[in-house]
């Protein structure tokens, strides 16, 4: 079965990768800061009690109750219609293993020249919205039930800009929530992905936001 938006959220992180480029192009394309290399040898991070702490890249998230942690890609995502390509380069994953909710999280090393503010942030979350929704209407129709939040700044720790939007839906008699999130942190961009699906969506909610209040940036040493 094709499932929709999934694919559309993936790509939304290229996007704002190729948004973020053209905007330096037009700028003066002044180094902001050294290059950065991830340090691949690294392993991506272990779970610590009820947390995951990442050690490639340097964060720390809660797992919510009845929820599980992987740094592999859980298989029901690709039955979900997410990429694999894009779920191969992803190196964390929260899912509910009854409900098949899940939360990706993604670090992405920003350019030399780029520079960031809440305003910028919150652009390119914006911009994904709207090409989820156009996406989806092209797809299954143009009364498609679909409602999109507006852009929002949103606190995580250790973080100074970060936006986030979201999108309830139904198709097919199934509702759900996709959101994304775009953030940044010396030297990375964050990107944030979340699905809430099936019967138990205010609990998933919960455990979403459990876990989203918990993540801490906790910087480069």
């Amino acid at each position: 079965m094709k499932r929709c938006g999934w694919k559309q959220i993936s790509r939304m992180r290229t996007g704002f990768m190729v948004v973020l480029f053209l905007c330096l192009v037009s700028a003066c394309a002044i180094p902001v800061r050294e290059a950065y290399k991830v340090d691949e040898s690294l392993p991506i991070g272990s779970i610590q009690g009820d947390s995951f702490v990442g050690q490639r890249f340097p964060f720390k998230i809660k797992i919510p109750v009845g929820w599980q942690a992987t740094t592999q890609y859980p298989e029901f995502l690709v039955e979900q219609g997410y990429g694999l390509e894009g779920l191969k380069a992803t190196p964390f994953f929260l899912f509910n293993p009854q409900t098949k909710s899940s939360v990706q999280v993604d670090f992405s090393p920003a350019r030399r020249t780029a520079r960031f503010n809440q305003k910028t942030m919150e652009t390119l979350v914006r911009m994904g919205g709207g090409s989820l929704a156009s996406e989806i209407h092209e797809e299954h129709g143009e009364d498609t039930p679909i409602q999109v939040s507006e852009a929002v700044p949103i606190r995580l720790k250790g973080v100074p800009y970060a936006a986030r939007m979201w999108a309830e839906l139904t198709v097919k008699g199934e509702p759900r929530e996709q959101g994304w999130i775009y953030a940044f942190a010396e030297p990375y961009q964050i990107f944030i992905l979340y699905l809430i699906t099936g019967e138990k969506r205010d609990m998933d909610k919960e455990g979403l936001e459990q876990a989203l209040s918990s993540f801490e940036y906790l910087g480069v040493r």
